[in-house]
């Protein structure tokens, strides 16, 4: 079964944007390791770990499958599930799915497909605790 992904436009200017990709806190599921470990990559090129959650690495700032002249994703198809929901994120104090402020396209996002894909968001945070406790 396919996962289910939030498609954004990602051109700003003519140009993919690739804000999220810098400075990227993006957990990791097992199963997102093991799909990247599978197109041979070692967990400790892409993955480091920060509390005990194994987290995507960064290199000059940006995440380590990113390429910084294009904003390309070099394994888009193989993306974590975070990355595939972005930019839906969970407000910690209010306890619900937002789109995130800084994505450039955020208020773009229709407030249905919101709607549609939180629980799948709050599904996979619910994954991320069990995961990592």
């Amino acid at each position: 079964m396919a996962e289910e992904s939030l498609k954004v436009n990602c051109r700003v200017n003519g140009r993919l944007c690739g804000k999220c990709c810098y400075e990227t806190e993006m957990p990791l599921t097992k199963a997102d390791i093991e799909r990247i470990k599978m197109l041979g990559f070692e967990e400790s090129f892409f993955a480091r770990l920060e509390g005990g959650v194994p987290r995507l690495r960064n290199i000059n700032g940006h995440c380590v499958f990113l390429n910084p002249e294009t904003n390309e994703c070099t394994i888009y198809p193989h993306r974590p599930s975070g990355c595939r929901l972005y930019p839906l994120v969970l407000d910690v104090e209010k306890g619900v799915v937002v789109v995130d402020e800084l994505c450039p396209r955020a208020k773009e996002i229709p407030m249905e497909v919101v709607e549609e894909l939180a629980p799948r968001l709050l599904k996979l945070i619910e994954q991320l605790c069990e995961e990592n406790t």
